[in-house]
């Protein structure tokens, strides 16, 4: 596996196309990361595909960079990452490289399991490049996130439907929010071949091959609520039950879509 560090274009056609899966069997592997709020990682533990980082950064952030150690996620692989920011600290997640998922020698789905936990007053921006869903291939990935009722939020999902001019694999993303222990957010979306009927129809993607989202959760958002409003012609910005935002947008190639997502950004969090 493996997500970057601020490219100029994440674009799809950018994702070279690598040769058959390697021939080897399905792995578990998992991964831990915790920030303390002197900037300190007391733990920074990477695992087979998943090798963890600590990069320079701006700002008040600690900064961990994934970068992919071997081809991953193949069928059959179960990963796991786990990210604790301990209360009063600041992280910041990216990556070195999209996500690309790859078919394997089985045909188990792989698995994908991402755990966030914000403590008080802490903040947490985990911003990965986009996974691309290769043909043949099958990845379901949970994302499951536990915030303070005073944790800082920035979320950025992106999944890219195949590499330059090829069919997509099938692909299900969970993601789940709970905020002082209550239910912020829980919606699962299911794409290719072997997603339900209507996948690339009109009220999903309508024929295009990126699409994301971006999630911002503030206490300040209380004293200032988010108001709903297009942006652009096919993004959407809404408020949720909570102090949060959640930006949806679909677009023809993963550059356009990051640059939305980026404009949705700099409206809500900018840094």
């Amino acid at each position: 596996m493996s997500l970057a560090v601020h490219p100029s274009e994440p674009d799809a056609a950018a994702v070279p196309r690598r040769g058959p899966a390697p021939d080897r069997a399905s792995l578990t592997a998992a991964a831990r990361i915790a920030v303390a709020p002197d900037g300190s990682l007391p733990v920074l533990d990477g695992d087979g595909p998943i090798a963890l980082r600590r990069t320079r950064a701006t700002g008040p952030y600690t900064r961990v960079t994934v970068v992919g150690a071997m081809s991953a996620p193949l069928g059959g692989d179960r990963l796991a990452l786990t990210a604790e920011v301990r209360d009063g600290a600041r992280l910041l997640v990216d990556a070195a490289a999209a996500t690309v998922a790859l078919p394997g020698r089985t045909a188990a789905p792989a698995t994908y399991d991402v755990t966030l936990t914000v403590g008080a007053g802490a903040e947490l921006r985990w911003l990965p490049e986009p996974l691309v869903s290769a043909a043949g291939s099958v990845l379901r990935t949970r994302t499951t996130v536990r915030l303070d009722a005073t944790a800082r939020l920035v979320l950025r999902e992106e999944q890219i439907l195949g590499r330059h001019a090829e069919p997509p694999g099938t692909l299900t993303t969970r993601l789940t929010v709970r905020r002082a222990g209550r239910l912020l957010l829980d919606q699962e979306l299911g794409l290719g071949p072997g997603a339900p009927a209507g996948w690339d129809g009109p009220a999903v993607l309508g024929g295009r091959r990126a699409t994301g989202q971006l999630l911002v959760v503030d206490p300040e958002f209380s004293g200032r609520p988010v108001a709903a409003r297009l942006l652009g012609e096919h993004a959407v910005l809404a408020p949720l039950a909570g102090p949060a935002a959640l930006v949806t947008a679909v677009a023809p190639d993963a550059l356009t879509l990051r640059r939305t997502l980026d404009d949705a950004l700099a409206l809500l969090a900018p840094a």
